[in-house]
């Protein structure tokens, strides 16, 4: 056997000194620009990641922790894995603790101490939006002054709802889907996917009907598509429009993966924002004529858009809480949905999604194309919906809100309608 045939059979880790790069100098890191996310070196034919670190002034990882903390990820240690898993930095969680506390990211306790009463009373419903967090027993205090039956409520004795036990083998394994139709009287539906395992809603979407086929089965595509794979199982409820998420599914599995069953089971989903009566105003106070067809279309957009803004506001800081650690629940619990999500070899599950080939993901491009349900997701005409992205961005609204969405709509008829009036 030849020299050459011989160096062959070796590992990589013979050739390179020190693949691990470990030495004395704990803190010595080879430092890559923050825009190469991912590198990687082919070394006799076996592709190796190399992880990067960052400097302190790297905007792109500040970006990453800030996020992250606002999303509740308080822990060095578990932001530590988040930035390795998802986004391939290496940085200690003693450096991830160094890094907050210069970019001026306080712990809970220091919060708690640094702000007035006042102010810590208000902090519960907007923490998601400032990412300041307060202590347990302060939270713990102020809702059992503010709320005494809500605590009654979930009294371990009190009544409730009956639930089945989900048993999962990780991410990617089942995903659920369903439909929201409260809002129908006026004029959008929702429809929503989520991963059974992590609890986590990959997509919500504001439609103008989800009882369309076509419609539910270009956004189950969409995600296929965001993902890059399929699921072992989609699950839905037997509804008229889920007939072609089932084919797609059955047809798509057995051409790529015929080894994996389907099945079909019910979810439920609930929106607990109460858009009714915000939508009533409009009529009490004569701003909207149901008869008025420029009312309809400029109603249907506005509407739609702060829908939408909510629903996706929603589903970030659902994603983002940590729910209850519950011994009776096979699947994760105790963890927030985003890091049960990314981190699931930590929380003992695995990756099923199974991933597309290049001629998959050609072929689900096509069906895309020959759905044609982009107009199925519209509410009104593309044409107009430019102008009325240039009329709301004429008003530079600080945020539109469901407080103020008729003014917006009273300040916004005249600059769409002009020529009309």
């Amino acid at each position: 056997m030849s020299d050459t045939e011989n160096s062959e059979a070796l590992p990589p880790s013979v050739f390179i000194p020190n693949p691990s790069g470990s030495n004395q100098y704990k803190d010595c890191r080879m430092y890559f620009p923050s825009s190469l996310s991912r590198l990687s070196v082919t070394v006799y034919g076996e592709i190796h990641r190399l992880f990067l670190a960052s400097s302190r002034d790297d905007e792109r990882v500040k970006q990453l922790i800030h996020d992250h903390d606002q999303q509740g990820v308080k822990s060095p240690k578990t932001l530590s894995e988040l930035l390795l898993a998802e986004h391939n930095i290496v940085m200690s969680p003693i450096n991830v603790s160094q890094r907050k506390r210069d970019y001026g990211i306080m712990s809970s306790k220091a919060t708690t101490r640094s702000l007035p009463d006042t102010v810590k009373r208000q902090m519960e419903g907007i923490c998601m939006r400032t990412g300041l967090d307060l202590t347990r027993d302060f939270v713990e205090e102020e809702l059992q002054y503010q709320d005494p039956e809500g605590f009654q409520l979930r009294d371990p004795t009190s009544k409730r709802i009956k639930r089945r036990a989900l048993v999962n083998l990780g991410i990617h394994e089942e995903w659920s889907g369903d439909g929201h139709d409260k809002l129908k009287r006026i004029g959008v539906a929702i429809y929503g996917i989520r991963d059974v395992w992590s609890g986590k809603w990959l997509g919500l979407w504001v439609i103008p009907d989800n009882r369309l086929k076509d419609a539910i089965a270009y956004l189950w595509l969409s995600l296929v598509e965001e993902y890059s794979g399929l699921p072992i199982q989609t699950t839905t409820d037997c509804g008229s429009e889920t007939t072609m998420v089932y084919g797609l599914t059955t047809a798509l599995r057995e051409a790529f993966f015929p080894d994996f069953p389907v099945n079909e089971v019910p979810l439920k989903f609930q929106f607990d924002a109460n858009v009714d009566e915000f939508w009533n105003k409009g009529f009490t106070d004569g701003i909207y004529d149901p008869y008025d067809e420029q009312h309809i279309a400029l109603a249907r957009w506005l509407w739609s858009v702060l829908i939408q803004k909510e629903i996706t506001q929603w589903k970030n800081r659902f994603n983002a809480h940590k729910p209850r650690c519950d011994h009776q629940k096979f699947n994760p619990s105790g963890v927030a949905l985003n890091v049960v999500f990314a981190l699931y070899e930590k929380h003992g599950g695995i990756n099923c999604l199974r991933e597309l080939t290049e001629e998959a993901r050609v072929l689900i491009s096509d069906i895309k194309k020959k759905l044609g349900a982009e107009e199925l997701l519209q509410f009104i005409p593309p044409a107009f919906a430019e102008r009325c992205e240039q009329a709301l961005t004429s008003l530079n609204l600080q945020e539109l809100s469901f407080t103020n969405v008729w003014e917006v709509f009273r300040d916004m008829f005249p600059l769409i309608f002009e020529e009309e009036l």
